[in-house]
């Protein structure tokens, strides 16, 4: 497990140059940078599982067999602030291996600075990356993972529980099965406090109630090869940072005021992105709860679009998670069709999975 482990510096607090690469319009880091570089490191850390430590170099996918691309990305938790005058070290390895998969874990801390603070882990991540033939693109085989350690054992147990547990959320998709009686019973009240036809007749009007289709917002763009990764498609790094900005966006302008970035709750990569395809990044904010700060949890949806017949196909699902910094807002979503209220229930979902993660750190 250990012989994939690697990591890279950002010396953001002893290179001022680096540092301006990354600086945002508040003066702090761009995380959506560093989420390119999160799945960058993700997909350099299965290579190196699947090619031996020694590895400097992909090559030609075509001549080794295979490629490997990211499946999902299971969860990004913000733990703590970035702060621009300390190095952050971004590491990582597999700690689980199926068939064709790897669960790969990441995480990012702060340096020690100049008065001698101490390391801080301020992310942690999970990446599920897969395995494929270069010539049939089916499923193609991974090297097994030799367990050498206690540690190792317990990393190895975590990554197949993450499996699992991905498994069993996949067949309780609200696409797939019903609402369970508690959110059946939690949309209906909130259907009956905000969602009555008099109630929708003022939406527009009111400061606190904001229509789901209201929240939409929307991007388009072209693929350019300068940022194709080594499949000749475009990196999935990239896409991530295109989506965390639009939602940054569009949770900001929910809340209106500026939001913290607190989860990347899932995200689903479902075809590839070809370069000269034209990119439809479709933004709404899903739920928002009554927490203080209010949590708001916003949805992106990147479709490829067929600029001759217009039609459009899914290629990534986006979830994230943001907290307002203007403790007072209050502002609520309201659905008004059957899949907006299943929208509504998954950024619920979302939400009480993240608050369960953060105690459970808390706690330990």
């Amino acid at each position: 497990m250990h012989d994939s482990y690697t990591e890279f510096i950002l010396p953001f607090g002893s290179s001022p140059n680096i540092l301006e690469e990354y600086t945002n319009a508040s003066g702090g880091i761009r995380t959506g940078k560093l989420m390119e570089h999160l799945d960058s490191l993700a997909g350099s850390i299965a290579y190196k599982h699947m090619l031996g430590p020694g590895v400097e170099t992909v090559g030609n996918t075509k001549e080794m067999g295979f490629y490997i691309v990211t499946a999902a990305v299971e969860r990004l938790d913000m733990l703590g602030p970035l702060n621009p005058a300390r190095d952050l070290r971004l590491s990582g390895q597999v700690i689980y291996t199926g068939r064709s998969s790897m669960e790969v874990v990441v995480k990012m801390e702060t340096m020690p600075g100049e008065f001698d603070e101490k390391e801080e882990t301020i992310l942690l991540g999970r990446f599920s990356m897969v395995c494929r033939d270069a010539h049939t693109h089916s499923a193609r085989k991974v090297h097994p993972l030799a367990i050498s350690s206690p540690e190792e054992q317990m990393l190895y147990s975590k990554g197949e529980d993450m499996k699992r547990k991905r498994q069993t959320r996949a067949q309780q998709s609200l696409s797939k099965v019903p609402p369970n009686s508690a959110e059946a019973e939690a949309l209906h009240t909130y259907y009956l406090k905000y969602g009555q036809e008099e109630e929708l007749d003022d939406i527009s009007s009111s400061s606190q109630l904001v229509s789901m289709g209201d929240t939409r917002v929307e991007k388009c763009m072209l693929m350019f090869p300068q940022d194709r990764n080594v499949h000749q498609k475009i990196f999935g790094g990239y896409l991530m940072r295109l989506a965390y900005e639009l939602g940054f966006a569009n949770g900001a302008m929910f809340c209106k005021s500026p939001v913290r970035f607190v989860a990347l709750d899932e995200i689903s990569f479902k075809l590839p992105v070809p370069i000269g395809s034209i990119l439809r990044l479709t933004s709404h904010v899903l739920h928002s709860n009554a927490s203080s700060p209010q949590l708001i949890h916003v949805g992106v949806t990147a479709n490829v679009v067929d600029v001759k017949t217009g039609e459009e196909q899914t290629t990534n699902e986006f979830r994230f998670t943001w907290a307002s910094i203007d403790e007072s807002s209050q502002r609520k979503v309201v659905p008004e069709t059957y899949k907006e209220a299943m929208l509504w229930l998954e950024g619920r979902r979302a939400l009480e999975m993240g608050d369960e993660i953060r105690g459970l750190r808390t706690q330990k």
